[in-house]
């Protein structure tokens, strides 16, 4: 267990737990309206978000110093904190946050927040308040360098002020990885100039499946129409909103299946013609065809989207890829005997590493579900392993780079508990504690294969996730959890942490987040009639 104080924790628990925490002899530091804030060069972006937002709660004017400021952030490599680490001290004459580099400075502002009442996460002052810190020494540093969250806006169009809102949620738990899943059967989501049907006609469908059927009936439709899409512009701001804040904003566009929204604005891209954008939820036989022309699509799509997210890594989906059509496919058929493939497997794998040799091309890495395995692994993808832990172990093994996401203690999207009252109940059962115990480090993996494992994420697929609300009471506090199991090192224990959770649920409330009560939903979170699946 790393060295923290208990009795500190207790009083101001800081979530995600940090590596080590020495309470101070003085009386803190009390912030006033004389208080300054100082900065070096390359922690200059730390000030300006920590002047904007503690001064939006406070109502203090942080005005900018020098060296003799009370709060004093810098960068300084030479520490000895390590990737992303921070050391942050508090007497009752300043404060001073020392960073490894731009991103520690962040996470330590983000510590000194959470040492002051939770009104501190609020956006305008409520009254008089005791802005006190108090004195301690912490020294953190995260466990992972990927910690991450996937968000998936294209079977609900998620607006771009609840994104921008999630990497605010996502910079205070200290995570840095934001995954936008783009595209798939229900919508296509994001604007590609030269190709304009795809938001035409592809980000758009004319009514949604409402929950899952029984078995034996038939499905239950919202007769109406559901749609949206990001601009360019509006990528643009994502991607800098996240990037102040020390988030990589990776994207995705799912091939070769779940594709029938693109397949519906330009049929020449499928085996079958024109077909309706999705919507039901499932998987289904509608895929891409392997044609020069299909790929030649999406190179360029990829391309301009090289321009919007400067991100090392572009996700390519892979899952969930029947092979009916292509058994069928005079195309497809072809190009397993010109490529010399085994069968239908092998050619998913070949037109994946298609698109990965465009990526590396290009200086980029893909990355993919599990499923990109199947027929062989293109030569630089990263795996991220979510049916299970399986695929992450192999291609761990393999010399391949990993992110753990397994669907039993990844996805948010899955029931909090077995009460008829849970809105939509789908898959099996995820806890908070479910989600904060699980090992992100796959067992039987020697040191040099658990180097692979670049960390972990939890998915949000919004099947049943249509408005704001619901998004907040799926994700939280789960992510609250996930986070500090990627971020903090050390044995957990549900027992001593859930304590501090409820703390940090005041951090919550203050930030206008409708997380699911630890009690179980309220009246308006349930969705009486409507049936879920597992």
């Amino acid at each position: 267990m790393p060295d923290t104080s208990p009795s500190l924790l207790a009083s101001r628990p800081v979530i995600p737990r940090p590596l080590q925490v020495v309470p101070g002899e003085e009386n803190g530091l009390a912030l006033t309206a004389a208080t300054r804030v100082s900065a070096d060069p390359e922690a200059r972006g730390t000030l300006v978000w920590l002047q904007r937002e503690l001064g939006a709660a406070t109502g203090l004017p942080f005005s900018s110093g020098d060296e003799d400021s009370e709060i004093r952030l810098s960068v300084d490599p030479s520490a000895g904190l390590g990737r992303e680490g921070y050391r942050l001290i508090v007497d009752d004459e300043g404060a001073i946050v020392i960073g490894n580099d731009p991103a520690g400075v962040f996470y330590g502002a983000q510590t000194l927040r959470q040492l002051l009442p939770a009104a501190a996460h609020r956006d305008a002052p409520i009254g008089d308040t005791d802005w006190t810190l108090p004195a301690v020494g912490v020294t953190d540093a995260p466990r992972f360098g990927w910690r991450g969250l996937m968000l998936d806006t294209a079977r609900h169009f998620v607006p771009k002020r609840e994104v921008l809102r999630y990497i605010d949620l996502l910079a205070l738990h200290k995570l840095n990885v934001l995954h936008l899943h783009l595209s798939d059967d229900q919508g296509w989501r994001v604007e590609i100039r030269r190709y304009p049907k795809l938001t035409e006609k592809a980000s758009w469908r004319t009514r949604s499946q409402l929950g899952n059927p029984r078995p034996g009936e038939e499905p239950v439709f919202e007769e109406r129409p559901h749609g949206g899409f990001y601009t360019q512009d509006d990528i643009r701001e994502i991607v800098a909103h996240a990037a102040a804040r020390h988030i990589t904003v990776i994207p995705e566009i799912d091939v070769p299946g779940h594709s029938q929204a693109a397949i519906h604005a330009h049929p020449e891209l499928g085996e079958v013609g024109e077909i309706p954008v999705g919507q039901r939820w499932g998987i289904f036989d509608e895929v891409l065809a392997v044609t020069d022309e299909v790929l030649e699509f999406y190179r360029n799509v990829i391309d301009e989207l090289l321009e919007l997210f400067p991100s090392e890594y572009f996700h390519v989906g892979g899952d969930e890829c029947p092979k009916t059509q292509w058994k069928g496919s005079g195309s497809a058929q072809r190009r397993i005997r010109e490529e010399g493939l085994a069968d239908e497997d092998e050619l998913q794998s070949w037109f994946i590493r298609q698109l990965d040799d465009h990526l590396t091309a290009r200086g980029r890495r893909l990355v993919g579900w599990d499923e990109i395995l199947e027929g062989g692994l293109a030569p630089g993808a990263t795996v991220m392993s979510w049916r299970g832990e399986e695929g992450g172990v192999a291609a761990a093994k393999a010399g391949h780079d990993v992110v753990m996401s397994p669907t039993a203690t990844s996805y948010l999207d899955y029931r909090q508990s077995e009460s008829d009252d849970e809105p939509i109940k789908v898959g099996t059962l995820l806890r908070v504690e479910d989600v904060y115990l699980a090992e992100p480090v796959p067992e039987g993996l020697s040191e040099e294969e658990a180097a692979h494992v670049l960390g972990a994420q939890v998915n949000v697929w919004t099947e049943h996730i249509d408005t704001p609300r619901r998004l907040d009471y799926m994700v939280f506090p789960r992510l609250s959890a996930f986070a500090e199991k990627v971020w903090s090192a050390g044995e957990r224990d549900y027992a001593e942490f859930e304590p501090r959770l409820l703390h940090h649920l005041t951090r919550l409330d203050a930030a206008g987040v409708e997380y699911r009560p630890m009690d179980g939903p309220r009246p308006w979170h349930t969705r009486p009639g409507v049936h879920g699946w597992g």
